[in-house]
């Protein structure tokens, strides 16, 4: 029984988001950023909310307690085994909400660029600029899915155990 109460008691945690050092490929921008501005807006830069992980956490948090104690029996009461298997359940909750948000959608100026640019990559400032000129002028594009764009933030999507 002591034995049973020491692995129970090594508790640890789980991590799940983007962790340190994912990063798009031109490195400028780490994924954590990106995923937090996306998540809770920055309105001076005209960035809506979209609070994909909050209504995740949300949704989905409630159950966790259940569905842990189910996994820890399963793993024979290691926690550092139920917390994997959990990470690995509440990363693929947060994959899903990702690829489902659309409450917010793209603004004219980011489905343009999402048009020219299709995996996000050589964006840079003047063109921003210049698609919102043409987007002052008239021209419009077929209205892009919010927060999937090079992929990057959806496939870094990750957990640990600590």
């Amino acid at each position: 029984m002591a034995a049973l109460r020491d692995r129970v008691l090594s508790a640890q945690e789980v991590r799940v988001g983007f962790l340190e050092g994912a990063s798009y490929p031109d490195g400028d921008l780490n994924v954590p950023t990106v995923a937090a501005i996306n998540n809770f807006g920055a309105p001076e830069a005209g960035i809506p909310a979209r609070p994909f992980f909050t209504d995740m956490v949300l949704r989905c948090s409630p159950e966790w307690g259940e569905k842990f104690a189910v996994v820890l029996q399963s793993t024979d009461y290691d926690v550092k085994a139920a917390l994997e298997l959990m990470g690995v359940g509440m990363s693929d909750q947060l994959r899903t909400e990702i690829i489902g948000f659309d409450s917010v959608p793209n603004s004219p100026v980011t489905d343009l660029l999402k048009e020219r640019f299709p995996t996000g990559v050589g964006v840079k400032f003047d063109d921003v600029q210049q698609a919102r000129i043409d987007v002052a002028n008239g021209e419009v594009a077929a209205p892009g899915k919010p927060l999937v764009w090079s992929g990057q933030m959806l496939s870094s999507v990750a957990s640990e155990v600590e």
